[in-house]
């Protein structure tokens, strides 16, 4: 049985008032706070991952800075990556995603409320204006997630290369960044079947702007990637 059915049956008492709502909020999303509408997103999470069997384990969230206006980066696995981070991240958190998901029911509601940004990997004028909105709101003090892959690798626990035109928004707003490792979340969405699954989310240590500073965007993609790597081998290894 698909995952997202069996979470569906098991809150379907739940689940008419929650989509209702949440479709209440896309479609007025100014009329409501960033808040409001993230609280309510992270409500139908917290019903979702143990109805569709995932045994979530979340370390490092005392890494996440204190201050508001950063940069979290990680390996993009599949479609549940962003669920995981939004299901433990608890203040609003906007993201950079490619264009074709936000055609997905859910996360399609998700960008809007959240009022992330779709970008168009194939149209350089427009990624170039994403990356610049990006910057101009973590320097206002929003926070966003990016997935440096570009896409999904398709290769369990091995990453793609990360594009180091990811963090021009970086260099341009000094922002801190703070890499994640994803183990396993693959298996969630993008394997058949609905038996039970592990899935480990990692939050490293933030990397401040006097680390990075005298780096050019490649050399910190590189770096950022490193660190992930060592995490997800260190914990595949366990």
């Amino acid at each position: 049985m698909n995952r997202i059915v069996l979470a569906a049956l098991k809150n379907f008492y739940k689940l008419p008032s929650a989509w209702f709502k949440l479709r209440k909020y896309a479609k007025h999303t100014d009329d409501y706070s960033f808040e409001e509408k993230y609280n309510h997103i992270r409500y139908i999470l917290r019903h979702f991952i143990p109805g569709a069997n995932i045994d979530f384990k979340v370390t490092g969230i005392e890494n996440i800075p204190a201050e508001d206006g950063f940069l979290l980066c990680g390996n993009h696995q599949g479609i549940f990556d962003i669920i995981a981070i939004v299901h433990t991240f608890e203040r609003p958190l906007a993201a950079v995603l490619k264009q074709e998901l936000d055609a997905i029911p859910f996360l399609h509601e998700i960008v809007l409320c959240t009022k992330s940004y779709p970008m168009d990997r194939d149209d350089v004028r427009q990624s170039m204006k994403v990356i610049m909105g990006v910057t101009k709101e973590i320097q206002e003090g929003r926070n966003f997630l990016i997935f440096p892959e570009g896409t999904r690798s398709k290769l369990g626990n091995k990453m793609l290369d990360f594009h180091g035109g990811t963090f021009k928004c970086v260099t341009k707003s000094k922002c801190p960044i703070v890499p994640f490792a994803l183990i396993d979340s693959y298996k969630v969405l993008d394997e058949k079947g609905s038996k039970p699954v592990s899935v480990q989310l990692h939050y490293m240590k933030p990397i401040y702007y006097d680390e990075y500073k005298d780096m050019n965007t490649n050399e910190i993609a590189a770096m950022v990637r490193g660190r992930i790597e060592e995490v997800i081998q260190a914990n595949l290894e366990k």
